[in-house]
């Protein structure tokens, strides 16, 4: 349950619809669902304002359709990330309305999706090699009720690509920018727009990249105004982040 259900609910209440019982019995629930392998937070979407969402990664595909159909029993709201193909088969054998992002090596799977709220995200690579990170991130912006706006394939070899689409860029309320390599795109989006930028380095890149070190601290080094870095190819840090802004701009709005 989130904050927004939690307040849907008292407002059915007051207007008669349900009765005490039921409120009480939302309510007093167990933060905690155990599975024996696993213990869902089924409470984080309440502090949180978005359930808990599962890293598929290192769990066996039964694990994960076990976790989502606890999620999706109490929430009605699922996100796997680093999802595995094996995983996806698993969780669309219970439900077929599962939709596996196959590129974002994502899982989603919702009753009723959220309504898109004001202000865009934009979501930026440098490469083509940079693409599941960036999807990663892309594909949780949206499921949290972001617009996104993908800007891709924009490094900095060649800068007016990225020029070309500056006008979507620096309309966004908060921009991911995903790079490989030496790392250098975020830096150059943040002297162009006056907004937060999040960057996410990848592993992308040859022998002295060392998987992604040389990329964040290039980015932990910029000189750009606005600048945070995650961890190396967290996307969807970078992607939840950026919906949590997106939606205090929203607010103030």
């Amino acid at each position: 349950m989130t904050g927004e259900e939690a307040i849907e609910l008292l407002e059915r209440f007051r207007r008669g619809e349900v009765d005490a019982a039921r409120v009480l019995q939302a309510f007093r629930g167990a933060p905690v669902a155990e599975l024996g392998f696993a213990t869902v937070d089924t409470h984080r979407g309440l502090r949180q304002g978005f359930p808990e969402v599962v890293f598929g990664q290192g769990k066996t595909p039964q694990q994960v359709a076990a976790i989502t159909a606890e999620l999706w029993k109490r929430e009605g709201r699922v996100l796997v990330t680093r999802a595995s193909a094996e995983h996806a088969a698993a969780v669309r054998r219970r439900f077929r309305r599962a939709v596996y992002h196959e590129t974002a090596r994502c899982l989603t799977l919702e009753k009723k999706a959220l309504p898109k709220r004001p202000g865009t995200v934009a979501v930026l690579c440098a490469g083509t090699g940079d693409l599941p990170v960036a999807e990663e991130a892309a594909v949780t912006a949206e499921f949290m009720g972001n617009r996104v706006e993908r800007v891709y394939d924009v490094g900095v070899a060649g800068l007016h690509r990225l020029l070309g689409r500056l006008e979507v860029v620096q309309q966004a309320n908060v921009l991911v920018v995903v790079a490989g390599m030496e790392g250098a795109l975020p830096s150059v989006v943040a002297g162009l727009v006056a907004r937060p930028v999040i960057a996410v380095p990848t592993s992308v890149g040859y022998g002295a990249s060392f998987g992604g070190i040389a990329a964040l601290l290039g980015m932990l080094n910029s000189c750009g105004s606005g600048v945070t870095v995650v961890n190396i190819d967290n996307g969807f840090g970078a992607g939840f982040a950026a919906g949590q802004i997106n939606a205090l701009a929203s607010e103030n709005r």
